[in-house]
């Protein structure tokens, strides 16, 4: 199963594109042999996006039918690292053949415009940086990878 992570805005050369890269090619490493991946990512020019609506409509251009999506949002769901590792194990299982993890502009998402079963997900009540979110979300990417491979980079408890 494909998976992307969809972000309005661009991450510049810096700690948080670096963590992003290492953190991606990891889980396309490591989840190869475990039906998962390429992770990769995809990013929308916020200057180019007149709105809500203009910025989710990005984020959506040529999903593939049938894809998993998990849109970040702080209503969202909160969960736990082996939660989101259990739904990417659980969608592979089925048959998903990709995913994509949107991360919308400063007002978020346009929810009417997202796909019906899309799944909303936050990372709690805090507010959080878009470019942090985006190294956090490939971190969690990479850790669900390597709970679904049995490694010991997550320790529970």
């Amino acid at each position: 199963m494909r998976a992307e992570i969809r972000a309005v805005g661009r991450l510049k050369a810096g700690p948080e594109r670096t963590l992003v890269d290492e953190y991606l090619s990891r889980a396309t490493a490591m989840g190869r042999a475990h039906g998962l991946g390429p992770f990769t990512e995809r990013e929308s020019d916020p200057r180019t996006l007149k709105d809500r609506p203009a910025e989710t409509a990005a984020l959506l251009d040529g999903l593939e039918p049938g894809a998993l999506v998990l849109a970040l949002d702080e209503t969202g769901r909160a969960l736990s690292s082996l939660d989101f590792s259990r739904l990417l194990g659980r969608a592979r299982d089925e048959g998903v053949r990709s995913a994509a993890f949107l991360i919308g502009g400063a007002d978020g998402h346009e929810r009417s415009a997202l796909p019906a079963g899309a799944r909303l997900i936050s990372y709690g009540a805090a507010t959080w940086p878009h470019r942090l979110v985006r190294v956090m979300l490939a971190e969690q990417l990479y850790r669900a990878v390597s709970l679904i491979a049995g490694s010991p980079y997550h320790r529970e408890g």
